[in-house]
């Protein structure tokens, strides 16, 4: 598959590449900093793209078909830890000569509540280290997010692994798995961030946020 170079949708750059954030490993694959990590593979299998190894990454690329779209579209999951995830990126674009407004980076989010799906253009890091590495190496934060919201420490209803404290509880808060009553709702989670990456791609950034960025979070039985 040829890979075509980047185009506008409206006034805006068309999204060429999506990188999904996480940590490499058993030990964090469950892990709330990981869900990065699981949007991109339901994306990956949904679009029926192979992975193969490349940038030192899970690398693939993949054809999004909707109505009115028919696009070529590069996955990249770095196998770096997350404060390297810019060491992926960065040599990615450059090869295939992509400006960082074509990148689409798909990452958790601390200060969105668990279930809460944001689109994004550009902006600081927020204390994010996969966020931070990227905007080192492209040399700029100008490019394309979803966030997807974790909460914060203690924000779990069921109270498992509910934490208390400052930089440290935010660290483990992060690496620990989902508590029970998110657990019940992640599939949920999931296949709206991916629907949210396919109208960032498909209808542009605009759009996607007036769809998805108001939207409540999933009612509970």
């Amino acid at each position: 598959m040829a890979h075509e170079p980047p185009r506008a949708v409206g006034s805006e750059m068309q999204i060429r590449a999506v990188i999904g954030l996480g940590n490499p490993g058993k030990q964090y694959a469950s892990t709330r900093h990981n869900v990065g990590f699981v949007v991109i593979e339901r994306l990956a299998a949904r679009l029926g793209a192979q992975w193969s190894s490349k940038f030192n990454s899970n690398f693939a690329k993949a054809r999004i078909a909707k109505p009115g779209a028919d696009l070529d579209l590069l996955l990249l999951q770095p196998l770096g830890y997350m404060n390297l995830s810019g060491h992926a990126v960065q040599p990615m674009a450059a090869f295939f000569a992509m400006p960082p407004q074509s990148l689409l980076v798909v990452h958790d989010d601390l200060d969105l509540p668990f279930g809460r799906i944001q689109v994004k253009m550009g902006g600081g890091h927020g204390g994010h280290n996969g966020l931070r590495s990227i905007a080192a190496q492209l040399a700029t934060t100008d490019f394309a997010r979803v966030r997807v919201g974790i909460g914060r420490p203690g924000a779990d209803p069921s109270g498992e692994g509910s934490l208390k404290g400052g930089a440290d509880a935010v660290s483990d808060w992060v690496l620990s798995p989902f508590g029970a009553s998110e657990r019940a709702e992640l599939p949920d989670l999931v296949d709206r961030a991916v629907r949210a990456i396919e109208d960032v791609v498909c209808l542009g950034v605009r759009t996607a946020m007036n769809t998805h960025n108001g939207a409540a979070v999933k009612a509970k039985p």
